[in-house]
């Protein structure tokens, strides 16, 4: 079971569950059933919020930021930023013709057929399209809170940024921030501030001066663009699912539902699911020496986006959905009928005219 730090957590993902910069809509189950639920009745964030908080899904990222496991990771390394092209009320013939296109510039040397270091190279430069995209998206973000345009900001504005975007009078807020007055605001704000300042001042640089420039920001708002925030990221996942603080995930902790009962049966299913996809996780990818413990190093590397050890297995295990024939390559009938682990759509007739289409 979770301890109530984690799960006070939880509810700062769960209001911080705002624009996901290059999101793709998740899948229930990801999370456990009380938490899902918990998540879908949550209020839509603002236009503001979306500007300037920091994202809990991030693509191309194995796990979220509250240490869920990202359900869209494959199709994100596969699709790059075609993800959006690929949506589930799209014309099927259409999206197999693009994914036929996919398939031709993946398979590099043009054998018709794509090896694991084919599929490798084409994670990492889909990987690295998603982190061009959150720089463009960063600028925007970072405008909205550096509206006088000098190149930093301070953790004080922003916190009165935060704090209009959640519907406090702005003046007021700036007013009693100024004269180190009580803001006076609910709990559940104020958590999400102390996680907001903890997270602020890992991202400003040294030598720390409490200002973030652009490139600070980034980090702020995305991890995945800095060893250091990766690193922090690493800590804060760890130290909410950690239970006898050794700073080491067992496989009992890494899998444990938090507090809560479950409903129905449906539910319950829903649960199972998502215990039986982290044990293989942990197991079969994060535990990299199989000793039944996970280390802080071995998360870190298992969630480093741009470890192209980690993109050649992570081509092999996509590989290995489809290749039906056991050649250890990927063949043009193969992805196309297994449409929906790469896309997220089901083709229909997937394999008809293959040959001559291609």
């Amino acid at each position: 079971r979770f301890n109530r730090t984690a799960w006070r957590r939880h509810l700062l993902a769960v209001s911080m569950a705002l624009f996901c910069l290059l999101h793709n809509p998740m899948d229930v189950h990801a999370r456990p059933a009380n938490m899902s639920s918990l998540k879908d009745k949550n209020s839509p964030t603002s236009k503001e919020e979306n500007e300037i908080l920091p994202p809990d899904h991030l693509n191309g990222m194995k796990l979220e930021m509250d240490g869920h496991i990202n359900k869209g990771f494959h199709q994100e390394v596969f699709l790059g930023k075609e993800m959006e092209e690929f949506e589930e009320d799209s014309e099927p013939r259409r999206n197999r013709n693009k994914l036929i296109d996919i398939f031709r510039k993946v398979d590099f040397n043009k054998d018709k057929s794509v090896s694991a270091k084919e599929m490798q190279r084409w994670i990492v430069e889909k990987t690295e399209e998603h982190f061009q995209e959150a720089v463009r998206e960063n600028k925007m973000s970072f405008h909205a809170v550096d509206p006088d345009g000098d190149g930093h900001v301070t953790w004080n504005e922003y916190r009165v940024k935060f704090l209009a975007s959640k519907g406090f009078n702005k003046k007021e807020m700036a007013d009693k921030i100024k004269n180190s007055e009580e803001l006076k605001v609910d709990e559940e704000t104020q958590e999400v501030l102390e996680s907001l300042k903890d997270r602020w001042f890992q991202a400003d640089n040294p030598p720390a001066d409490q200002l973030l420039n652009e490139e600070e920001f980034l980090s702020f708002l995305h991890p995945e663009h800095s060893k250091g925030m990766l690193k922090y990221m690493v800590k804060e996942i760890v130290r909410d699912l950690d239970q006898d603080s050794d700073k080491k995930l067992t496989l009992s902790e890494f899998i444990s539902l938090p507090m809560g009962t479950v409903e129905n049966q449906q539910a319950q299913d829903i649960d199972d699911d998502w215990v039986r996809e982290r044990k293989k996780e942990f197991e079969e990818v994060i535990d990299g020496n199989h000793d039944g413990i996970v280390t802080m190093e071995e998360l870190q590397e298992y969630m480093d986006p741009m470890n192209e050890y980690n993109a050649l297995n992570e081509a092999k295990q996509m590989i290995a959905v489809a290749d039906e024939n056991q050649n250890h390559n990927l063949e043009l009938e193969e992805i196309l009928k297994y449409s929906e682990y790469f896309t997220g759509s089901k083709l229909m007739d997937y394999a008809r005219n293959v040959h001559e289409e291609f």
